[in-house]
């Protein structure tokens, strides 16, 4: 692949993830009932809900889980793999190309939850303001992860619980995203 084409499918990656990485936060905050007073959480809501509002019209709410973020979320992965493979001169299958957007945003959903994770822990070890908008909103979204292990794996003033769940988010992608990546990329290229 030439240099223009890799600058390109690089570009593509960062303005569809950066989009899907709103949604999540928008299906997060809401599955988490996130204060909706953080200016965070504000400005999520702000920049998804015009995109969001017609769909979930026709697609609403299930339980507390933002059905409609997570399909234009999946469907922001499908056009990213098309315009990629459009890059490199390939017409994918469609079931291939389908399952391996859900499989990839099921590894960028994994990924989102470790970083998120790691910088919250990061965060809570320093003194920062608990009330600051970031370390709020981060540790609403990472609470329902940590609290089947909330007080099990502490030693001493360390709480170890969540590197195990990091660990265990790390094998999910290892064991669960990446084989179907691979079945996904094995449909798509028709094999």
């Amino acid at each position: 692949m030439s240099y223009l084409l890799n600058a390109l499918s690089i570009l593509i990656e960062l303005a569809f993830e950066a989009a899907v990485t709103l949604l999540l936060l928008r299906v997060a905050a809401e599955a988490c009932r996130a204060d909706f007073n953080n200016p965070l959480s504000q400005f999520i809501y702000r920049y998804t809900n015009p995109v969001l509002a017609p769909i979930r019209r026709v697609l609403p709410n299930w339980r507390r889980i933002n059905l409609a973020a997570l399909v234009l979320a999946w469907l922001a992965m499908v056009l990213k793999r098309l315009l990629l493979f459009a890059l490199i001169g390939i017409m994918p299958h469609v079931a291939g190309l389908l399952l391996l957007a859900l499989a990839e945003l099921l590894d960028f959903t994994l990924l989102f939850y470790i970083v998120l994770l790691f910088g919250w822990s990061l965060l809570s070890m320093f003194a920062v303001d608990r009330r600051q908008p970031l370390l709020r909103l981060a540790g609403t979204i990472v609470a329902p992860l940590l609290r089947p292990l909330q007080g099990k794996l502490i030693a001493g003033t360390i709480d170890f619980a969540p590197m195990v769940v990091m660990i265990v988010l790390l094998l999910m992608r290892l064991l669960v995203a990446k084989p179907l990546m691979d079945l996904g990329t094995g449909l798509a290229f028709g094999g």
